[in-house]
């Protein structure tokens, strides 16, 4: 991961670098790490997390672009569709097939990783390009925290945190905060400026922003919260 680290270093100046670590909500997860489809990560953050992780595990064709960009993850994992003939060569030692067509890769790595004792896993790159594969990323969060697993997704604009019943946050003031229900009772929130409720779509929690440095979601239910980097805006 030398390459990734170089990226960082690069793209990080010296202010933002010390800034990072007080994002630790945001980096809570790292024992494991999934590399999607989607679009690359181009944000310090989510690179950091890839390099700083014990197992990065590529969906499938994701492994094309690490070998695009000399990087090699600890496994591939996938139904192989989408891999190159030349990423299958070069990886043919860590690749673990499962042709299972009633999950998708993503849930096949995330599955990988939990049979090995991982529980608090980073997915990146599972946005961007197709928004059904986003949509769909996005919303298996709910299903892994069933399973008994800590799986957030981070984009190069903020992070997806699954949650359930009562669930307090540590971030800057005015970060942007999206709540999305999954039926939940008896919402309500302190720290945000804006009151909830409970909500009948999706769209209904969205659009908020945080008013102290801590904030709190009272209800009882499941539902994703999306952090923005509020730190890294310009």
């Amino acid at each position: 991961m030398d390459k990734i680290n170089e990226r960082i270093d690069r793209s990080l100046s010296e202010k933002e670098k010390t800034a990072r670590i007080k994002l630790s909500p945001f980096g809570g997860v790292g024992e494991g790490l999934i590399v999607g489809g989607g679009d690359f990560p181009t944000h310090p953050l989510p690179l950091q997390l890839m390099s700083e992780a014990e197992r990065v595990v590529c969906c499938d064709g994701a492994a094309n672009e690490f070998l695009v960009r000399g990087l090699r993850p600890w496994r591939v994992v996938g139904d192989c569709d989408s891999l190159s003939p030349e990423a299958a060569e070069a990886f043919s030692d860590i690749v673990r097939r499962n042709p299972d067509q009633e999950t998708n890769d993503q849930t096949k790595a995330v599955t990988y990783l939990a049979n090995k004792g991982i529980r608090r896993i980073a997915i990146v790159a599972a946005t961007g390009r197709r928004e059904d594969h986003t949509l769909g990323n996005i919303s298996l969060l709910i299903e892994y925290m069933r399973q008994g697993l800590e799986v957030r997704i981070y984009t190069d604009y903020g992070v997806f945190i699954p949650c359930q019943d009562t669930c307090s946050f540590e971030c800057p003031v005015e970060t942007a905060v999206s709540i999305f229900s999954f039926g939940t009772q008896g919402m309500q929130a302190e720290g945000l400026r804006y009151p909830l409720r409970d909500f009948t779509s999706w769209w209904q929690g969205t659009l908020n922003t945080t008013d102290a440095p801590t904030f709190t979601i009272q209800c009882k239910g499941e539902y994703l919260v999306y952090l923005n980097y509020k730190e890294y805006q310009s």
